[in-house]
């Protein structure tokens, strides 16, 4: 299935669960195809990595296809015109809902809370689709990827799976976190509800 990364995907990924759009930084250098195929990948399990369909950045800063996959996932290069290191993958399903959080905002729409609630009332209306069942998202962020070794540096993974509409009762979840790495939901009831997954730190810390 041919799939056009102008309308699908966003790199700002689940709005308030994870990292807020950071600043952009001057004069950044777009690496190569395979450079961001390669990173693009990482945070995906390693069995699905080579399949993975792969969006990332061209010169001008415009995201194209890098990679056309064949299997359910869609992975984000790093946005190398913003501050930080993240890249994410998640599965087919979840596209509409990426890409629509992308045009709004490219309409000037910023607030996270807006974003959020601007889809979620697409959603209950039926004009935006949302997964019928369970969809992960995996999103990785760390100090960069070393092209050389094939590897992030100090890189940091957690896992968000959505579940449209799913709530505490009928999840049996928590809905609020009850220590590190332990699954709980959030934005229960909502098109956006999804289980949130975060292990430790690195470090330990808290």
């Amino acid at each position: 299935m041919s799939r056009t990364p102008g309308t699908r995907a966003c790199t700002t990924l689940a709005v308030a669960a994870l990292t807020l759009l950071p600043a952009a930084r001057a004069d950044a250098q777009t690496p190569s195809r395979a450079h961001q195929i390669a990173e693009a990948v990482q945070p995906a399990p390693p069995q699905q990595r080579a399949d993975a369909t792969v969006f990332g950045f061209d010169a001008s800063g415009s995201m194209v296809t890098l990679r056309e996959g064949s299997n359910s996932l869609i992975c984000l290069a790093d946005d190398p015109n913003r501050e930080g290191w993240n890249v994410a993958c998640y599965h087919e399903s979840l596209d509409p809902f990426m890409a629509r959080g992308r045009e709004l905002r490219a309409q000037g729409v910023t607030d996270s809370g807006e974003l959020a609630q601007r889809r979620w009332d697409e959603a209950d209306a039926g004009t935006l689709s949302m997964p019928e069942i369970p969809a992960t998202l995996y999103v990785m962020t760390g100090d960069g990827f070393d092209a050389a070794a094939g590897e992030p540096i100090n890189s940091f993974l957690r896992w968000v799976v959505y579940t449209p509409w799913a709530t505490a009762e009928s999840t049996g979840l928590s809905a609020t976190p009850t220590g590190p790495g332990a699954p709980w939901i959030m934005f229960p009831g909502t098109a956006g509800a999804h289980i949130m997954i975060t292990p430790p730190p690195p470090g330990g810390g808290s």
